[in-house]
């Protein structure tokens, strides 16, 4: 960026007529590049103005001032001088006015965004996103993300400031240098793929980068280089490391899968499965998070569901966490858990989907459901045992398959436990994955448990949760299907 001091220059050689053709180039750059810059400038050309029109209709001043004695000088008295400053003064507001919401990026798609269209031209205007995700092409080729719920604005081709909310970019080389800002501090691309997470209620940004490098820059100046691999919490004065959460932004590949055309008529299908869950007797819970009043209590970040459009809560920080009393603690003999998860990165060594509070052999069949750090899918019940010859080499049930693809993603989980016969049943994204059987197997119990942070050393939870269902009976493998298709929200 050119210092106030160089524009200065500039402007005064362009209003004395004396600006070299690369002296206007750059003014021209500078106008094009710093909207900040376009108000001073007009403001300059209108005092400059209104000192030739008083020099020309006021006598000089022997005494004046060597410097206005000067001005008044330059602006003679002709009537072709105050013509030339009149057409400098239109062609100074006809710049401005005309440059004053330039197309700096343009919307190439959308899914369950009602705000903007496709074909869509994006200037300096402020976007406030309150549903779905938009695909975004920068004028210099930068491919952009944005998911709801945020709040942006582009303040050239090359700078997009996140007031709150998910972006992801994939910047090509004809836009490298592309910066997303934010009111800590500003992530610089060096050629890559990388994230900016701004919470909506405040606090720090973080920026995740998927390959290549970003400079993070913080107000004060600080700067540090975050290589592919790495996230960065960006503080005002400085920042620290954070863990890399692969899956917490929608990148453009994936964006490539979403339902785009037809969503509205998919989820009416998903709305149709779980309306018949909801009269099931059987049923223990059903949380899909989408009305206020619903929403379970505990710590957590509300963000979009697997549905563009919908709601999720996001489990970010060591202490996100929601609290369930479900079950009455009572025996059950028959039990399906399902849900659409999406997590962010393994935990060490449990990331938890459902726990009871506690683990007491005098209490048997508590329920602990989790992804293990090998990416398998674990029910565990207090008390029980494998049976003899079992696969498993740590005591408790898993599934075979690991149930994270290569770049995280939603998938559907669900685990089906029958006491009386003693198995516990493995569906990933509808399919059956693999059976385990006990040779003790007590009924189940829930009461008062815990998604997330069960315990903050071992039992974390970094990611997303989506409609999870608690049901007092075994689901078929048909249901479970159906269940998976419905919800599915790729192509």
């Amino acid at each position: 960026m050119t210092s106030d001091d160089q524009k200065s220059i500039w402007m005064e050689e362009y209003v004395r007529g004396s600006a070299s053709a690369e002296t206007v180039a750059k003014l021209e750059e500078a106008l094009r590049e710093e909207p900040d810059f376009r108000e001073p400038f007009l403001e300059y050309l209108n005092v400059d103005l209104a000192l030739s029109l008083e020099a020309a209709f006021t006598p000089k001043k022997e005494d004046a001032p060597l410097s206005i004695q000067r001005r008044y000088r330059v602006k003679s008295l002709t009537i072709t001088s105050i013509a030339a400053v009149l057409a400098l003064l239109l062609i100074g507001t006809w710049w401005f006015t005309n440059h004053e919401s330039p197309t700096f990026a343009t919307v190439t798609n959308r899914v369950g965004a009602g705000e903007l269209e496709p074909g869509t031209n994006l200037g300096e205007e402020r976007v406030d996103l309150s549903r779905g995700i938009l695909e975004i092409k920068s004028a210099r080729g930068a491919h952009i993300v944005v998911e709801a719920p945020a709040a942006f604005q582009f303040e050239s081709d090359q700078q997009l400031r996140l007031f709150y909310g998910k972006v992801a970019a994939n910047v090509p080389e004809s836009a490298h240098g592309f910066s997303v800002l934010t009111s800590t501090g500003k992530a610089i691309d060096l050629g890559t793929e990388f994230g900016v997470d701004v919470p909506q209620d405040g606090g720090d940004a973080e920026i995740h980068v998927f390959e290549g490098e970003v400079i993070a820059q913080a107000q004060n100046g600080n700067r540090k280089n975050i290589l592919g691999g790495e996230a960065f919490s960006l503080h005002k004065e400085n920042g620290g490391e954070r863990e890399l959460r692969s899956a917490a932004f929608v990148l453009p590949d994936e964006f490539a899968l979403l339902h785009v055309d037809g969503a509205e008529q998919l989820r009416s299908k998903s709305d149709a499965v779980l309306t018949t869950l909801r009269s099931d007797p059987a049923l223990i819970r059903l949380l899909d998070f989408e009305s206020e009043a619903d929403l379970p209590e505990g710590q957590y970040r509300i963000v979009q569901g697997r549905w563009p459009g919908l709601r999720a809560p996001e489990f970010v920080e060591t202490g996100d966490h929601i609290k369930l009393d479900v079950g009455g603690n009572r025996d059950l003999p028959q039990l399906t858990l399902a849900a659409w998860i999406r997590l962010d990165r393994l935990g060490a060594p449990y990331q938890s989907l459902l726990h009871t509070d506690g683990w007491d052999q005098s209490n048997p069949g508590q329920v602990h459901w989790m992804v293990t750090h090998h990416t398998t899918m674990r029910l565990a019940l207090s008390g029980n045992t494998l049976a003899a010859g079992s696969s498993e080499t740590q005591g408790y049930p898993d599934s075979i398959t690991p149930v994270l693809p290569d770049k995280g993603r939603w998938v559907h989980l669900a685990t089906v436990y029958d006491s009386d016969k003693r198995t516990v049943r493995f569906y990933i994204n509808g399919e059956f994955d693999s059976e385990s059987r006990q040779d003790v197997a007590h009924p189940a119990r829930l009461g008062p448990s815990e998604i997330g942070n069960w315990d903050l050393r071992d039992r974390k939870l970094s990611g997303r949760i989506d409609e999870l269902i608690l049901l007092a009976r075994i689901m078929s493998d048909t249901e479970l299907r159906e269940l998976y298709e419905a919800g599915n929200p790729y192509r």
